[in-house]
């Protein structure tokens, strides 16, 4: 295998590369910001930081929505540049490997191969790999093997609860909550209760740092606009209200994973019960998830060390040990 190789974890939020090369995960904002339609004027972070404050003139988006490509066009100029600023502007051919969701179409999976291969980055081989295997991998699980592990990755747009065994997927559900959607809680309950406009990016970091600010037992200070005078203002806004507002969505991701339990095969159970579950992904860490869904499901939940990078450093395994390289598959031979 060449040494040239990569794998790519295209979250909504954040994309995630492993370059064999030096052997590290590349993390950066999954955003472009284009001016007058046309010209690429910011992506990654740049563009991130311009968020919700750019002139009308300049667009930013995300070019994922609820874990498939939304906007192939900017997707592919994003992965042309990454690979450019990776490769040090020197794009050399490479193998590719693609972490997907499993619960989309068999078009919206081929589309994360013509990404690749329409972005420009000289791929030689583009594989296919389970979103769920790769997380299992990353979390150190030898997904291989005839036990149950049941993992739940709770991303920025979608939660993705998956029931895994002998290297594959048993059973899959992608749910439409995730980060974004504990962001606009928070957005809601603040204008609801204080009559204050606050924007995306102040609710994540309300979001963020909710651990912190309940374990110093002080309010979460925001900014915004009042929505009465119209004028800026500064309040302070009790972490209580911020847990009672996440609740609702925790308990929609704590029924679907016990809707999948439900699902389960009795042995496979039987090992679920025993490791309990395991939980990832970027919008994973918001204080008292991991509490409410041990409380929820009677199990007790591993959370990852690497919650935002687990599907890239599973893929890096993929890439480096000749003995998770079967997990891959071509589009080609695929079936669902």
């Amino acid at each position: 295998m060449a040494n040239n190789a990569f794998g790519i974890d295209l979250g909504t939020n954040n994309i995630k590369i492993y370059n064999r090369a030096d052997d590290e995960v590349f993390v950066e904002k999954n955003m472009i910001a284009i001016e007058n339609k046309k010209t690429l004027f910011a992506y990654g972070d740049s563009a991130f930081e311009m968020y919700e404050k750019a002139p009308s003139n300049i667009s930013i988006t995300y070019p994922l929505s609820n874990g498939v490509i939304a906007d192939i066009q900017n997707m592919e100029t994003l992965i042309k540049y990454y690979m450019g600023d990776l490769m040090k502007n020197n794009i050399k051919p490479a193998d590719y490997y693609i972490a997907v969701p499993w619960d989309v179409t068999e078009v919206e999976k081929r589309a994360f191969k013509d990404l690749i291969k329409e972005s420009d980055v000289k791929a030689k081989k583009v594989m296919i790999v389970d979103k769920a295997v790769a997380d299992g991998l990353g979390l150190g699980i030898d997904v291989k093997n005839s036990q149950g592990v049941l993992v739940v990755n709770v991303g920025f747009d979608t939660t993705e609860i998956s029931i895994l065994s002998l290297g594959g997927i048993v059973l899959s559900k992608l749910i439409k909550v995730g980060g974004r959607k504990f962001d606009e809680a928070i957005k809601a309950a603040v204008r609801r209760e204080y009559s204050l406009i606050i924007g995306g990016k102040t609710a994540e970091i309300v979001k963020t740092s909710l651990l912190d600010l309940e374990e110093n037992q002080i309010g979460a200070i925001v900014y915004g606009r009042d929505i009465v005078s119209g004028l800026p203002v500064e309040r302070e806004i009790p972490t209580m209200l911020v847990d009672e507002c996440l609740t609702e969505h925790f308990n929609t991701i704590i029924d679907n994973i016990k809707v999948i339990l439900e699902r389960t095969p009795p042995e496979l159970a039987a090992d679920i019960y025993r490791h309990g579950i395991y939980l990832t992904g970027g919008a994973s860490q918001v204080s008292k998830l991991a509490q409410l869904m041990s409380k929820g499901t009677g199990l007790k939940v591993n959370v990852s060390e690497n919650p935002v990078t687990s599907v890239a450093l599973g893929l890096a395994k993929i890439i480096n040990d000749d003995n998770y390289r079967n997990v891959a598959y071509s589009i080609e031979g695929m079936s669902k």
